[in-house]
């Protein structure tokens, strides 16, 4: 078993029944493409293979590769990239290799400081979505992270992450991982979510101003909403289009579901056009 290095944030998943559990959870087929962020030492890996038509592995530390190489390189579906997937271009590097093209799901043991990053990649951003949107996304997360981005609105937990993930994806909370299931243990419990992107009934007429709406609304979570956005507008008038909602004024950020975070983007964008605050 080699050294797990704290710079890539490895921990091995080391239990058979937490990796049954992302397995399935990732409900595969015989024609799926399968994308794992950070194969580690295969143990993942050698379960997906029998199952999908290909599996595309990325994988940062040289070493690793150097022993998935001698484990799988011969494996006809199997194939590994080195390098760093946050910089990857993976659609470029794919193009030699048709049978791995647009994979079309992702499973993973992530390393969890670079959660965020990684979901971006991803998913996209409220702005600027993926243009080719995964099926299906399975991770294995911190437990924290994960009750974030499955959390109901109303709940301590909800907050900007949750918005800006489930206007993009429909996110469940498959189980937890305990940290003795990893080999080392990490300081914290994990826990395995599964997203399905998909586009949102009635979008952001403006995707841009909803982000900015978003990060201004939970800068402080214990302050009323109106009040988290009084640069942008007075609270009479916010209070007024909460109305209009069907919203409390006196509502906080993880009060309004991510329906209503759309909606008041799109109200928003219609007070500063009749108010003569924005040209058309």
């Amino acid at each position: 078993m080699p050294k797990a290095l704290k710079k890539f944030g490895q921990h091995w998943l080391r239990s058979e029944k937490a990796l049954s559990k992302v397995v399935a959870a990732a409900e595969l087929t015989t024609g799926d493409r399968v994308l794992e962020i950070g194969p580690g030492t295969g143990i993942l890996t050698r379960q997906l293979l029998p199952l999908a038509e290909s599996v595309i592995a990325v994988e940062i530390d040289r070493d690793l590769c150097e022993i998935l190489t001698k484990k799988l390189g011969k494996i006809e579906n199997f194939l590994l990239l080195q390098g760093d997937f946050l910089t990857l271009d993976l659609n470029a590097l794919l193009q030699p290799f048709p049978k791995f093209q647009n994979p079309n799901k992702v499973v993973a043991n992530i390393p969890y400081n670079i959660t965020g990053p990684i979901l971006e990649k991803l998913l996209g951003t409220i702005a600027r979505p993926n243009p080719r949107p995964f099926e299906a996304i399975v991770l294995l997360v911190q437990r924290e992270v994960a009750h974030r981005l499955t959390a109901k609105p109303g709940s301590t937990q909800f907050g900007a992450l949750s918005v800006r993930v489930q206007y993009l994806a429909e996110c469940q909370f498959i189980c937890e991982v305990p940290a003795k299931a990893f080999q080392p243990p990490p300081k914290v419990d994990s826990a395995v979510v599964r997203l399905h992107p998909r586009p949102i009934d009635v979008p952001a007429q403006d995707p841009c101003q909803m982000e900015t709406l978003i990060k201004l609304g939970f800068s402080s979570k214990r302050k009323m909403l109106r009040n988290n956005l009084k640069s942008l507008i007075d609270s009479d008038q916010l209070s007024h289009l909460l109305e209009q909602l069907n919203v409390n004024p006196q509502s906080r950020a993880e009060d309004l579901s991510v329906e209503n975070w759309v909606a008041l983007s799109n109200e928003f964008d219609a007070f500063l056009l009749a108010t003569g605050s924005r040209q058309n």
